[in-house]
């Protein structure tokens, strides 16, 4: 599985529609010119967002107003052709911490990330997916930050490889991180050094703070270059996979990953 590009409204579904045929997961990106509507205040496009055309008034930037509307549409319309659906036929609803999904439907899970010119949806008929996406090249490393994701296994792991790719790899686990949290939808309650992922040329797998595994292979884990310019990761949950790469049954690293989803960030 790979993240596939749309190109707008006018764009083919069908790629998307055969990765979740095939995989029972899709990602898809997009950039925020792709999907945002030439006059945003058309009746038609209020009645393609639904009831969050009433939250686009009170988004006071232009640029995070025009991200919000980009992101909305292609999120509906990528379900929608998932679906076989109309988007407007489809409602989006919240969870209390903001993470997105589709009122009345639950054969499908979806995710939604943004950061300036970038959308990415991650859709799955398995129980649950979480997408996130950020600047390959942002600043992460020599700020501190890399203490604040990062556990003590991923410390060490990080200070082994060479110095120019470090933030690079700071950047992959946060938004492995982020995806994951948005996938169990535990938004902050969990602190990002307290659990972590194994490196790069590896096939992905969470860790306890130890370096021992935190889940078994149920969990799926991906990171993507796109546009040369971002980093795109992506946590897939399957409960039907029946592997058998595991000796053994793997605990749990986090309570809530045998419970349902209660709340995480929207971004």
């Amino acid at each position: 599985m790979r993240p596939l590009r749309n190109h707008g409204p006018a764009d083919s579904w069908e790629r998307v529609r055969e990765d979740v045929a095939s995989h029972g997961t899709a990602v898809v990106w997009a950039a925020v010119e792709d999907w945002l509507p030439a006059d945003p205040a058309d009746p038609d496009v209020a009645a393609a967002l639904g009831p969050d055309h009433r939250r686009v008034a009170g988004i006071s930037l232009p640029q995070l107003r025009e991200r919000f509307v980009a992101s909305r549409l292609f999120l509906k319309s990528a379900a929608g052709a998932v679906l076989g659906v109309s988007p407007e036929d489809l409602e989006l609803a919240y969870k209390p911490g903001g993470r997105p999904y589709l009122r009345g439907i639950d054969q499908l899970d979806i995710s939604l990330s943004h950061t300036e010119e970038l959308l990415v949806v991650g859709l799955t008929r398995h129980r649950r997916v979480g997408v996130d996406t950020e600047f390959k090249d942002r600043r992460m490393l020599a700020l501190g930050t890399e203490r604040q994701v990062c556990t003590p296994y991923e410390l060490e792991a990080l200070a082994a490889i060479e110095e120019e790719h470090r933030n690079r790899e700071v950047v992959r686990l946060w938004t492995l991180k982020e995806a994951y949290s948005k996938a169990i939808g535990q938004g902050l309650r969990f602190r990002f050094c307290e659990f972590g992922f194994t490196a790069r040329d590896e096939q992905v797998q969470l860790q306890r703070p130890d370096g021992s595994p935190g889940t078994g292979w149920e969990w799926a884990f991906h990171s993507w270059t796109v546009a040369d310019r971002y980093t795109v990761s992506a946590a897939v949950h399957d409960p039907g996979f029946s592997g058998s790469r595991m000796a053994g049954p793997v605990a749990a690293l986090l309570p809530a990953l045998s419970a349902p989803v209660q709340n995480s960030r929207g971004r």
